[in-house]
């Protein structure tokens, strides 16, 4: 298995297939300062790893004040109420509330997995196009991203000239069950390129950079679903 590891300044990958379990989607970490966030989660059966893996980075966990949701299925949000029990707070987009909360237990994934998830409240909704999220001393940017995913979310932050972009299940898959939209998943990706991120921390893949990197991976999906 591969170790927890910084990705740039303020940013980490904490879990992941490579590092927590195959299951886990990657789970990146901002480091504010004063105040963490973690963007997803997990399926949620190695939660306490992820805790153990920010303190081997030098991270104090007492300090993880929000979990972004970029999405809600059950391999990104299966851990929300263990973190949330610890005093966490849950901020996801509007249109993926109904997972989050279990209102819509389809809308999760779950059954793919064979899993139960148990929903949690969201102390923070996000709607419209883009919103920001104040994590200590570090503005991350959420900028909604929906295809694979209704309500699919696409934070990123800028450090030093640098663009970090979190852009989960870039790959997809879809599926109409849980509302995935062709048309508006190419839309999000044209708005991901026009972003110009310098590294790309993908849901699955791990980190992709420089630039021209990332602007092929995703024109990669795109040649992949045209």
């Amino acid at each position: 298995m591969g170790k927890p590891e910084r990705v740039a300044e303020g940013v980490y990958i904490v879990g992941g297939p490579q590092i927590t379990e195959g299951r886990d989607c990657c789970v990146y970490l901002v480091d504010g300062g004063s105040e963490l966030a973690l963007v997803d989660t997990g399926l949620g059966y190695t939660t306490r790893t992820i805790l153990t893996n920010m303190e081997k980075l030098g991270l104090n966990p007492a300090l993880l004040k929000y979990v972004i949701v970029t999405h809600g299925h059950i391999d990104h949000i299966g851990g929300l109420r263990y973190f949330q029990e610890r005093g966490a707070q849950v901020i996801c987009h509007e249109l993926e509330s109904d997972a989050v909360t279990g209102g819509n237990s389809k809308l999760t994934a779950a059954s793919y997995y064979r899993v139960n998830y148990r929903g949690v409240p969201v102390d923070k909704l996000l709607t419209g196009e883009l919103q920001e999220v104040l994590v200590g001393n570090t503005v991350l940017h959420c900028l909604h991203t929906p295809g694979h995913t209704p309500g699919g979310i696409s934070p990123y932050l800028d450090v030093k000239g640098t663009r970090i972009l979190f852009g989960q299940d870039i790959h997809g898959p879809f599926d109409s069950s849980w509302g995935s939209n062709m048309k508006h998943w190419r839309e999000s990706m044209g708005k991901l390129i026009a972003l110009k991120a310098d590294i790309l921390c993908e849901g699955h893949f791990g980190i992709y950079q420089p630039a021209v990197k990332v602007r092929s991976y995703i024109e990669y999906y795109l040649s992949q679903h045209s």
